[in-house]
């Protein structure tokens, strides 16, 4: 009988099994064994080694006999099996049969538990991914193009504390998606949410929902971007040509609308071509954001050469009536909050990637909650800096002025400027930062609004569903839907040429779209029985259904408070048509629903057929 060397694997001292190991490794050899099969045998039982130190768990005594070898080699099999495992999930090193297995990502894990396949790159970080989910929510998206109406409602007041009011409110929102998220890492987010969390006889009618309003809300938010891109641009242009006062050059319709479909092509294009630079790009953005946000917080009211008082600023309140239309002071003060309500969402980015992220049942949740802290922080101090620095209230309307009386931020940071140094300049390259940001915000969104529509292609629940879910070979993106959702966001934006309620309209489609498919699976979520939910490593406890409810009334009022005229009186160009285009689109969804689609969309479709979702473990008290 000779006896082997212990495989290094089995060499570390400090093993507490090493001795039965090493009669592991010992073979038996005859006279007519070759050195070969000596060597097949000896990696073999090395294998087997590692599979019994693996079952061996913390303590429990190793068998040694062959038969039991084999068997603990057959219950480890079906044990990977039970967990959700799939022979194309599994990486395993080269070796012999049975040879070592690479841990799988926990995320990719689950979503093979829930009956996926691994399809998309799993490469981003949690800095990339809340880099994605920051840059859609963006620190000056809703503050920037809606300041000036908001302004106009109640004067600082409102724009003050309705931010913190409507951060707050946030806040329960953030917290019963982050759970949520924790639980069900897929991309298609929401829409697969509400799939699950409404359970097989509702969850079909859930999903279909709650599918269309989001995609609804994140194509119409490219538009929103768009918009206020070609907005900021258009008085960059114009300051740096002289200004309105001065002759300078006032982009007309045709060629602003000619801005608002460039951005849209570029986005799409990046997005099609360029994921890995994408990665880069929303890198740089956190970054663009947060030092830019702070030089503009900072710089401006030093740079004004007066400020307002602060009694001015948190308690002031006047209605510019003449401007508005509309003398209730609630009446204005609800209206006033629309920027916030505007600004505060789109964290649900961050679980649009989960796929593409790393651990991304942890991972996910922190870039959610972790982008409302950011943009609650720099949003309010941004408003702050801006009412601060103001110089002329009453100036800031005024047709005649630098901006023609269009774009209140603009005129704040070039009255501050040219008050100060005799010009314009620095105001122009602080709008050049705020730009940077929707370009940034409008890329990130584009991400987001395709991985929603390849999700609800992936499972039918499109028209032409065959070409919105293929993938592109090379580069591993959904193409298609890329461009099917920069498309729609460039028709949206073609009533620029003959209506001034634009922005308005697209605005109130995409929040109510977009925070109204929050709703469904957080109302999906209060209604489900406690000890039905499969939690993920975030989870809110007994607290859960409290915080859910008080996130589903807000996000209730949200939608309410967008559908309201926001201008009186009422004419073709302060009618906001919201109202009428979101119930054509959802009467024409339902309609299709009741006719035809409740006989075959079942909602998320596996990919997996050994895949299932596993059963509800015990919930931590």
């Amino acid at each position: 009988m000779g006896s082997s060397s212990p495989s290094p694997s089995l060499k570390a001292s400090h093993c507490p099994y090493k001795k039965p190991f090493l009669s592991l490794s010992s073979v038996s050899t005859e006279s007519n064994t070759t050195d070969q099969e000596e060597q097949q045998q000896r990696q073999q039982h090395a294998s087997w080694a590692s599979v019994l130190y693996s079952h061996a768990g913390g303590g429990a005594q190793l068998p040694v006999k062959e038969a039991e070898r084999e068997l603990l080699l057959a219950e480890s099999q079906q044990k990977r099996l039970a967990e959700g495992a799939t022979m194309d999930s599994h990486r395993l090193v080269n070796g012999p049969p049975g040879g070592i297995q690479v841990e799988m990502d926990p995320g990719e894990r689950r979503l093979n538990q829930l009956g996926y396949k691994q399809e998309l790159k799993r490469e981003m970080t949690l800095f990339k991914c809340l880099a994605i989910a920051f840059s859609t929510m963006t620190l000056f998206t809703g503050i920037v193009p809606l300041y000036g109406p908001s302004f106009a409602y109640t004067g600082p007041v409102g724009l003050v504390w309705g931010w913190v009011i409507v951060s707050f409110f946030t806040w329960f929102v953030g917290l019963a998606m982050a759970e949520i998220c924790s639980s069900f890492p897929t991309t298609g987010s929401l829409y697969f949410w509400a799939a699950h969390l409404a359970g097989p006889r509702y969850g079909p009618l859930a999903s279909w929902v709650c599918a269309w309003l989001e995609t609804i809300g994140l194509i119409a938010g490219i538009g929103t971007q768009a918009y206020a891109g070609a907005q900021t641009l258009q008085n960059i242009i114009l300051l740096s040509t002289g200004t309105n006062r001065d002759g300078g050059y006032l982009a007309p319709r045709g060629v602003f609308l000619a801005i608002y479909l460039g951005l849209c092509l570029i986005w799409a294009v990046l997005n099609t071509f360029a994921l890995n630079v994408i990665a880069i790009i929303d890198m740089v953005s956190i970054y663009w954001q947060v030092i830019g946000g702070t030089v503009i917080v900072i710089m401006l009211p030093l740079v004004a050469p007066t400020t307002q008082s602060a009694e001015y600023v948190f308690t002031h309140m006047e209605k510019s009536t003449a401007i508005t239309g509309i003398h209730s002071s609630a009446y204005a003060v609800v209206l006033s909050f629309l920027v916030s309500q505007y600004s505060l969402y789109g964290y649900d980015a961050a679980a649009h990637l989960t796929e593409e992220t790393r651990n991304a049942d942890k991972n996910g949740p922190i870039a959610i909650l972790a982008s409302i802290g950011l943009i609650t922080v720099f949003g309010w101090a941004f408003i702050l800096a801006l009412t601060f620095s103001i110089q002329d209230p009453a100036y800031l309307f005024d047709k005649s002025n630098e901006t023609a009386g269009a774009f209140v931020p603009a005129q704040i940071l070039y009255d501050a400027f040219h008050g100060r140094y005799g010009s314009g300049t620095g105001a122009i390259l602080l709008l050049c930062i705020i730009w940077g940001s929707f370009f940034f915000g409008g890329l990130s969104i584009t991400t987001s609004a395709a991985r929603v529509v390849y999700a609800l292609s992936r499972d039918g629940g499109i028209p032409g569903s065959r070409i919105w879910k293929k993938v592109h070979p090379v580069y591993k993106v959904p193409a298609n839907a890329v461009w099917l959702s920069a498309f729609i966001a460039a028709l949206l934006g073609l009533p620029i040429l003959g209506i001034n309620v634009v922005f308005t309209a697209i605005t109130s489609i995409c929040t109510i779209g977009w925070v109204g498919g929050y709703a469904v699976p957080i109302f999906c979520r209060i209604i489900m029985r406690r000890e039905n939910f499969n939690p993920g490593p975030f989870y809110l406890g007994k607290a859960s259904r409290g915080v859910c409810t008080v996130a589903f009334l807000w996000i209730c009022y949200t939608c309410s408070v967008f559908l309201l005229p926001t201008f009186y009186p009422l004419s073709w160009n302060t009618f906001n048509y919201a109202p009428i285009a979101l119930g054509v689109v959802l009467s024409l969804v339902m309609l299709w629903w009741f006719l035809d689609a409740r006989k075959w969309f079942k909602g998320p479709v596996r990919n997996i057929e050994v895949g299932y979702e596993s059963a509800a473990k015990p919930l931590p008290e």
